[in-house]
């Protein structure tokens, strides 16, 4: 069984804006999928769809033999935005603690639950700062681990690096890497970077220009564990290639590298 199965799904918004239009993907266990196209093609509102965020038009989504709403009501998503979107008031603990308090967990074992995953981003001696202390990948950092703490099926991540700059990022995706290979996740992943795209995912779904459909899924058959000499494998340029052309057929002319 899928971890996510997509069924004709459409999405217009009010005023008769078309977003996405007749989308069919299947994402299994284990499986990290990147989704990039043109800014406006609809990647987040699929996201979106997929976390039940908002409603689909049309079709259906499912998520562990669920439905989407089913789905996030057992908390079997984490999600990671773009802004860490952590609370300046909570220490780092207290942040990653914040769902399990939510489902009632004993204060016990959310103790314990936080320092597994603050050793998992490799923060355990930030526990007791707050947000405003840290650097931004370090913010990111925290908002994965607080996304992974009740252990979901699915970690949804619309564009988590895109505000930090170059190197950070490319630490980031390593980082990022390491933790999805630790916490065996399936994760759904938007991003605007074909290098990114191509080092971190299993496979790349890439989106025509609005309204947003599937123009080609790409396995990336790089070898896993990836690391900066990954970056220089001439694997990694081709496949980089096959996305840009792809974008490009699917009516987008400038691509970011």
């Amino acid at each position: 069984m899928s971890v996510v199965e997509i069924q004709g799904v459409s999405k217009e918004f009010k005023g008769g804006t078309v977003a996405l239009q007749d989308i069919d993907l299947q994402i299994e266990q284990g499986e990290f999928v990147s989704l990039i196209g043109p800014s406006g093609c609809g990647k987040s509102t699929l996201l979106r769809v997929i976390g039940d965020l908002i409603e689909p038009s049309r079709g259906a989504v499912t998520v562990n033999g669920k439905s989407a709403r089913q789905a996030r009501q057992d908390h079997d998503y984490g999600i990671v935005f773009q802004d860490a979107v952590l609370y300046n008031w909570r220490t780092v603990a207290k942040n990653v603690a914040l769902p399990l308090e939510l489902a009632g967990w004993s204060r016990e074992r959310r103790q314990a639950r936080v320092e597994e995953m603050l050793d998992l981003v490799e923060l355990r001696g930030f526990a007791d700062h707050h947000p405003w202390q840290l650097s931004g990948g370090m913010q990111q950092r925290v908002s994965i681990a607080r996304a992974l703490s009740f252990d979901p099926a699915l970690l949804l991540m619309d564009e988590p690096f895109g505000a930090l700059d170059e190197m950070t990022r490319e630490r980031m995706n390593a980082e990022l890497l390491r933790i999805w290979e630790a916490s065996k996740s399936t994760v759904v992943f938007v991003t605007h970077s074909i290098a990114e795209a191509v080092f971190l995912s299993t496979r790349i779904v890439v989106m025509s220009v609005r309204p947003g459909r599937i123009s080609k899924v790409i396995p990336v058959d790089l070898a896993q564990p990836r690391g900066t000499a990954t970056r220089e494998e001439p694997r990694f340029f081709e496949l980089a290639t096959e996305v840009r052309e792809a974008l490009h057929l699917g009516g987008h002319v400038e691509v970011p590298a």
